[in-house]
């Protein structure tokens, strides 16, 4: 597979993430905490000045440790316990009784009688209990989380610059890298999660609260506890969109991210939305409802004893008929909005308007990255494949649908290209049996478009080639080194005609049949090439104890049909033309005149420049099958350089005496023959000649004449 080019390594973000949910969880709790502050101010000044009234309890119990007070049904419910005198002093007195130390009993009977409270600002020290402690377990989450993060930031930043990691540092990164969201999240829930259990413990166990101070703890645990849930998932999921979308591919093999690496359940988009939902919207007006609760203020606070008419009317309006004056005497459950209640409400108002769009800036951005960022990379990659590019596969960075889709898309393509892989392979297996040129001139694509009956008509020159008395050498072998035989040698043979721009319609034995459509000069430099080829092969197989090998070519141009023939359960490309069968029988009078390449006179006709080769004329002849007289011509550029030297030497000689001979001057032909012959003793043709001379001198030339020599 082709190395995929990665992108240069982002940074990674640790602190980054841990400041800025801090600053988040500030900006939640610091503006809560002051309205609150604000909004039970004016209570807890009287609690600490004693003057906070509360109407006769039941009764009072007084024991070393502990004072028990009982209020009475319709004023403050319940029982209050103050465990520790040191940290709160309980004075209690009553208009005609005296108190002593350790309080004095007021008279049960006297509903009149006040009960006032001094106590030690044990809110203060609770507050500042709570505070020190969460500042203090911040700092060591920063220090975990520096430290966790740390290899992580050092493997990106050496890749970025190009550098080497050590095997230990990519394992490590390697193995903790999907967890990394997870982890960071936790170490900061440390600092949440014991902070929030402390103020819940206080809350639980530790009675020294009066009503005032415990509705304040109450409200500020209740903001604490929905900062804190904002700040760990904003941590969890940043960290979590970095990772799939920015660090994965820095982590994990290109084999790997082909398909989901996450050992987790499989995820749900579904799901996402939801919690982009929720943190955008359900956790913000929470908060909006928060403020609107603490901006709630009851008229009991204001007006003591029963509600006037007039009061009610002002207060109800003209719904002040649904309602009894008893149900409002003391006007319990009535609320009222001042104006600094009205400015709470503004700002929590705007500060869940300011949270919401803080989270939807992110969690939109995050969402969509998470969603268009994979579709799209799927999408170039699916236009790769397009484009014929096997190799593109899309990281699955979700373990989503999406995730799902991208690593269906991944085994698809490999799916596929192992298909075309195959298709190639089973294309180029069939190109050795139907030559890709023989489709190109049938207008096909490919073997599977081929129809029985296709077929075109084109001018080629065909080349005929056969290993001369293969017959007798083949029977001196097995019928398994005749085969290792021929493939040796049309091994030899192939590369060559295709090197020439040609192509082998089909093996014959020991013969070869193969075409050239562009021009003539293609298929003769072909022959002269496998006569050069022929010599190295007689020189190998001589090593072997094998005896050398000759070979005929003939070689003619003419128009031709190329087609499929056969049946619908077998068919095959072939040409038929008279012009293969002229080439045939061209090849078969190699034998005849000893030559090692004979053309026709359409074929020399059709060269650009037929000086550029030495040849000469042999004979007019009529072959078997054919009507017409046709003139051949011997390529002396074939044969071996010492007898093309001599064939050249007499070539003027040779073609006087074919003049003569065809003017029937058969004396003086036979002179110039054997001169020729003298010259070259091999020169079967001259041989051949001197034959036929002698023929007609003892026996006289018949009528009918005409020069033409004929072949059955």
């Amino acid at each position: 597979m082709a190395k995929k080019k990665y992108r240069a390594s982002p940074s990674f973000y640790g602190f980054r993430i841990y400041a800025i949910s801090t600053m988040l969880f500030l900006f939640l709790v610091f503006p809560v905490t002051g309205i609150l502050l604000i909004k039970h101010g004016p209570d807890l000044q009287k609690l600490r000045t004693g003057d906070y009234s509360f109407s006769m309890p039941d009764s009072i119990m007084i024991t070393p440790d502990t004072i028990a007070i009982t209020y009475h049904p319709d004023s403050l419910s319940g029982t209050e316990e103050i465990t520790s005198q040191a940290d709160a002093a309980l004075l209690v007195t009553g208009s005609d009784s005296t108190g002593t130390e350790g309080g004095a009993v007021p008279d049960p009977a006297d509903e009149e009688d006040i009960i006032t409270i001094n106590s030690d600002d044990s809110m203060t020290v609770h507050f500042s209990k709570v505070s020190k402690l969460w500042i203090r377990l911040l700092i060591i989450s920063f220090f975990l989380g520096f430290a966790f993060n740390l290899p992580f930031k050092i493997y990106l930043r050496r890749k970025r610059k190009g550098k080497n990691t050590k095997e230990r540092l990519f394992r490590f990164c390697k193995k903790f890298i999907l967890k990394t969201p997870m982890i960071n999240a936790g170490i900061l829930f440390i600092t949440y999660g014991i902070t929030m259990s402390y103020m819940l413990f206080i809350l639980l166990f530790h009675p020294d609260f009066n009503e005032i101070t415990l509705r304040f703890y109450r409200q500020f645990f209740f903001i604490m506890v929905i900062a804190s849930i904002l700040t760990l998932f904003l941590v969890y999921f940043w960290q979590k969109h970095r990772v799939h979308i920015r660090y994965l591919e820095f982590f994990y093999t290109a084999e790997e991210l082909r398909k989901r690496i996450f050992n987790m359940k499989v995820g749900r988009i579904r799901n996402r939305l939801w919690i982009s939902s929720a943190m955008t919207t359900f956790l913000p007006i929470l908060i909006v409802l928060f403020y609107m609760l603490i901006s709630i203020s009851n008229i009991s606070d204001i007006i003591e004893g029963p509600l006037t008419p007039e009061q009610n009317k002002i207060l109800i309006g003209k719904y002040e008929g649904y309602f009894t004056n008893a149900s409002l005497d003391q006007g319990d459950g009535v609320i009222y909005i001042n104006f600094f209640d009205s400015y709470i409400m503004l700002i929590g108002t705007f500060s869940g308007i300011m949270i919401s769009f803080f989270y939807i800036l992110l969690f939109v951005r995050w969402t969509t990255k998470d969603i268009v960022y994979p579709v799209k990379e799927l999408l170039i990659n699916m236009q790769r494949t397009g484009r014929g590019e096997m190799e593109s596969y899309s990281i699955v960075r979700t373990n989503d649908e999406i995730g799902k889709l991208t690593e269906g898309y991944n085994v698809m393509s490999e799916q596929l290209k192992d298909y075309i892989e195959n298709i190639s392979m089973i294309n180029k297996a069939n190109a050795r049996f139907v030559p890709r040129q023989f489709l190109e001139y049938l207008g096909k694509d490919s073997i599977a478009d081929i129809q029985l009956g296709d077929q075109v008509q084109k001018e080629m020159a065909v080349l005929f080639t056969d290993i001369r008395d293969f017959t007798s050498i083949s029977e001196q072998m097995t019928p398994k080194e005749n085969f290792n035989f021929l493939n040796n040698y049309l091994g030899y043979m192939e590369p060559v005609i295709s090197n020439n721009n040609g192509f082998v319609d089909k093996f014959m034995g020991d013969s070869i049949m193969a075409l050239f459509p562009d021009n003539t000069e293609d298929a003769i430099n072909a022959a002269i090439e496998m006569r050069i080829k022929l010599i190295e092969f007689n020189h190998i197989i001589s090593q072997f104890g094998q005896t050398p090998i000759g070979s005929g070519i003939g070689i003619h141009t003419g128009s031709l049909m190329l087609g499929i023939v056969g049946g619908e359960g077998r068919m095959e490309g072939t040409v038929i033309s008279d012009a293969v069968n002229l080439a045939s029988r061209l090849e078969g009078l190699s034998k005849v005149y000893g030559s090692s390449i004979i053309i026709t006179e359409e074929t020399l006709v059709k060269l650009s420049d037929p000086t550029l080769y030495n040849y000469r004329f042999l004979d007019v002849v009529k072959v078997k099958g054919k009507m017409e007289a046709v003139y051949i011509f011997e390529i002396i550029d074939g044969d071996p350089e010492d007898i093309k030297e001599l064939k050249i030497k007499s070539k003027d000689l040779f073609v006087q005496a074919i003049q003569n001979y065809r003017n029937k001057e058969f004396q003086e032909a036979i002179k110039q023959f054997k001169q020729v012959a003298k010259i070259n003793p091999t020169d079967q043709a001259a041989l051949l000649y001197i034959g036929r001379c002698q023929k007609f001198i003892d026996a006289g030339v018949p009528d009918d004449w005409d020069g033409v020599e004929r072949f059955s």
